[in-house]
């Protein structure tokens, strides 16, 4: 699995206390969606900001991605959030190619942005009509936060 990339605005949202007014992360229904564009961790702020591939074909999810089904944890001011694979289905034609899966936040209007993973250079995926890609997360933790 790649490397867990967050973005510079929801770092600074969870110190501010404004991401979904506080982000709760036990609660609020995180998603991941895929895209080929390459993210920013200064410049993107928001979903709309970083374009998702065409959804049209995918049968699981559609537009938007899927949810991962988030917990979150606390122990000793370090807050972990872990959560559940999510499987994309190709189902009338190809999806894709994507090259990154980004995290964000559904629950707020806005749609912030968590972070996201990169599967490298060259390791671009198109699903052709009935293929799946499992996003594998991690077994027990997407991100932490804290000290």
């Amino acid at each position: 699995m790649a490397t867990f990339n967050k973005f510079n605005s929801f770092i600074a949202a969870v110190a501010a206390g404004t991401h979904a007014g506080c982000l709760n992360a036990d609660t609020d229904v995180l998603k991941v969606y895929l895209t080929n564009a390459a993210p920013s961790a200064s410049a993107d702020l928001l979903k709309a900001d970083l374009a998702e591939i065409d959804m049209s074909n995918e049968a699981n999810h559609g537009a938007g991605g899927g949810d991962v089904q988030n917990a979150a944890t606390q122990a000793t001011f370090i807050i972990t959030v872990a959560g559940q694979d999510v499987t994309f289905l190709a189902s009338g034609g190809s999806v894709g190619p994507f090259r990154y899966a980004v995290l964000y936040n559904s629950t707020a209007a806005s749609s912030p942005l968590i972070g996201w993973w990169d599967r490298g250079s060259g390791n671009e995926v198109t699903l052709a009509d009935g293929e799946s890609f499992v996003w594998d997360l991690p077994a027990t933790t997407i991100f932490t936060l804290g000290s």
